[in-house]
């Protein structure tokens, strides 16, 4: 990513109703390379280079021909997905509401729903071969159960590309510092060909989160 320019870092000046904590973070965003880049590449969101650099590293959209987005909002997962391969079918979920994308179904409900796994895979022509999850629980607080929040959701979503991936397929998830959980790595590590670990550039230093990239679906028993 072009980190080309000279300007100095733009500050930002304390509101009376603004905390010192959404300040940091609003200066942080407009001094932001990454956000200056999504701007200009047309992408919804910064964190579409965090899966442009995983590709890149491990080839993870290559010739995938359906995509199952978990936590697609704001989009730019599969803004980047509908770049690479134009031809793929993608559905995506999340909570929150999502700005229509050309050529990808959304559902906004939540993924640990019962009907959720049924409406994803319906709005599927066969079994995807990638499944990403950028899936986040919302946070209260404490350290130790937002981790358990997120690896929850982490686990579901394993357990959902085990029990829909064609052949071969990927699933790509966020994880939080420490990375991948005893029970949740041995269920990867089981129906995988290579587990493996990445926080790509694009993530912040200061952030806790990584990833993990399960590629060589090896299938259902």
């Amino acid at each position: 990513m072009s980190r080309s320019g000279k300007n100095p870092d733009k500050r930002v000046r304390s509101a009376k109703k603004r905390t010192q904590s959404s300040t940091l973070w609003l200066q942080r965003q407009l001094n932001d390379p990454y956000v200056k880049q999504a701007k200009a590449d047309g992408y919804r969101s910064r964190a579409a280079y965090k899966l442009i650099e995983l590709d890149e590293k491990f080839k993870v959209l290559k010739g995938i021909q359906r995509v199952v987005d978990l936590g697609i909002a704001p989009g730019g997962w599969s803004q980047v997905v509908r770049k690479v391969a134009p031809k793929a079918a993608i559905v995506g979920i999340d909570l929150l509401e999502v700005e229509p994308i050309d050529g990808v179904t959304i559902f906004q409900m939540d993924f640990i729903d019962d009907d959720a796994p049924a409406a994803l895979e319906n709005a599927l022509d066969g079994p995807p071969d990638l499944v990403m999850s950028d899936m986040a629980a919302n946070t209260v607080g404490h350290k130790q159960t937002d981790h358990l929040r997120t690896m929850g959701l982490v686990e579901a979503g394993a357990w959902f590309a085990v029990e829909t991936l064609s052949e071969g397929g990927t699933y790509i998830a966020k994880v939080l510092a420490g990375g991948t959980d005893r029970e949740l790595l041995d269920l990867l590590k089981k129906h995988f060909k290579t587990v493996k670990h990445a926080k790509p550039p694009a993530s912040r230093k200061g952030s806790s989160e990584w990833y993990v990239v399960a590629q060589g679906f090896k299938g259902r028993d």
